[in-house]
């Protein structure tokens, strides 16, 4: 099991390799939470960093905020497209690629993102509001007291996949498989959940055959308000090919998942890491407002996204050739600290905690990030109604990922 490397050696280690031979894109420095030094030093000493060589293939990496945000904003030269390789650090096969809406450029992107967009306006959230805290309420009374119980499983999940279960308009009692599939999309071969890249697609395969037989109830009924029903519905999405189709479900099944989760998770280790804070929030239950906010910058719940550049181009100084794999790490520039003031501390009430690149920027910006604060916002405000604090039993243990930043396990308990 990977634990946490003690922060001194981490930082030891960090500043004592060749910065040539970095590599942080490394999955074990995130299972191990050991990654923040070595991005501590890339922004110091080369915040536009060239890796030559990893599992990954060669790979710039980019770590500071204005530079990050460059890169995000230029559609021109950085392409999402899943032809190139797509959004992560791992190029998908080229017989395995599944464009969706986030690996598209314009102007295919656009259509497509708006089809789902409806689901997130305000009065729809208002909607949403109501049903989220029903849930909230009902999963938090039911916590164990006096016990030690895994909160990733019982809280963090269990929400979003009930979430996610009413954005698709999914069978209920099956919704489990949504974070089942969740996890097999982004797993890595041979860290536990699959062994091979065949195993993982033969599992989607599935997912894709499953959603099919929905789909082909949707289409055949007049237009609803699920995810589904809008994709079959709407003239950019209802003739998808087999791979669009899967490649946007698996997107909207990560997105409406393990960001979400993967904060409400961080927020209750921040709390611990930070008990003044927690003291703060109890004391005035008010600040959940820019306390989310600061949940998702603090934990940052997607390590990276990457692009393509389609032209040579100069970054900061360095040249980035056509064709070459360039990788913007969200967690590095949300602890820039030319940006965000003593931005390695939990502080709940920030005066602009939406200074944050958690969501993304420009075209690509997260299309739920209203519903992902708000679920957060609830949850926590049910939270401080009844419990005086959650603790923290041991270390959790992380997702092996350098895209997923999150949490497998957490061990709490909560006092009678």
């Amino acid at each position: 099991m990977h634990g946490t490397v003690k922060p001194g050696d981490a930082r030891e280690r960090a500043y004592s390799i060749p910065l040539e031979d970095f590599h942080v894109g490394d999955p074990e420095l995130y299972a191990t939470d050991s990654h923040w030094p070595y991005f501590e030093r890339l922004r110091k000493e080369d915040p536009v960093h060239y890796c030559r060589d990893s599992e990954f293939g060669p790979y710039w990496s980019v770590t500071k905020y204005n530079d990050i945000m460059e890169v995000e904003t230029n559609h021109q030269v950085f392409s999402s497209d899943s032809s190139l390789g797509g959004i992560t650090i791992r190029d998908a096969r080229p017989d395995l690629r599944r464009p969706s809406f986030i690996s598209m450029d314009q102007p295919k992107h656009g259509p497509q993102r708006k089809t789902v967009a409806p689901m997130f306006t305000p009065t729809h959230l208002d909607n949403l509001a109501i049903t989220i805290r029903e849930r909230a309420c009902l999963i938090l009374d039911n916590l164990p007291r006096n016990e030690t119980f895994d909160w990733v499983d019982k809280v963090s999940v269990e929400l979003t996949t009930q979430m996610l279960a009413t954005l698709f308009d999914f069978p209920w009692e099956e919704r489990r498989k949504l974070t089942y599939w969740s996890d097999i999309a982004t797993a890595v071969p041979g860290a536990g959940m699959i062994d091979t890249i065949e195993e993982k697609q033969v599992i989607l395969g599935e997912c894709g055959e499953y959603f099919k037989k929905l789909w082909n109830e949707r289409i055949n009924q007049p237009p609803k308000h699920d995810l589904l029903s809008m994709m079959a519905h709407s003239e950019a999405t209802r003739n998808m090919d087999e791979r669009n189709f899967l490649g946007n479900l698996i997107l909207l099944i990560i997105g409406g998942n393990d960001t979400t989760r993967n904060s409400l998770s961080g927020a209750v280790y921040a709390l611990n890491k930070f008990p003044d804070q927690y003291q703060k929030l109890k004391d005035n239950p008010a600040l959940v407002e820019s306390f989310v906010p600061e949940v998702v910058r603090w934990q940052t719940p997607l390590a990276h996204m990457r692009r393509t550049a389609l032209a040579d181009i100069d970054l900061a100084g360095k040249q980035i050739k056509k064709g070459d794999k360039v990788v913007m790490w969200y967690v590095s520039g949300n602890r820039d600290e030319d940006v965000i003031e003593n931005p390695d501390a939990f502080i709940i009430d920030r005066k602009r905690p939406r200074t944050h690149l958690s969501f993304g920027f420009g075209i690509h910006r997260c299309v739920g990030l209203r519903l992902a604060e708000l679920q957060l916002r609830i949850v926590w405000e049910e939270i401080l109604k009844r419990f005086d604090r959650i603790e923290l039993v041991e270390e959790p243990k992380r997702v092996y990922s350098s895209f997923i930043k999150g949490y497998e396990h957490m061990p709490v308990r909560i006092a009678a």
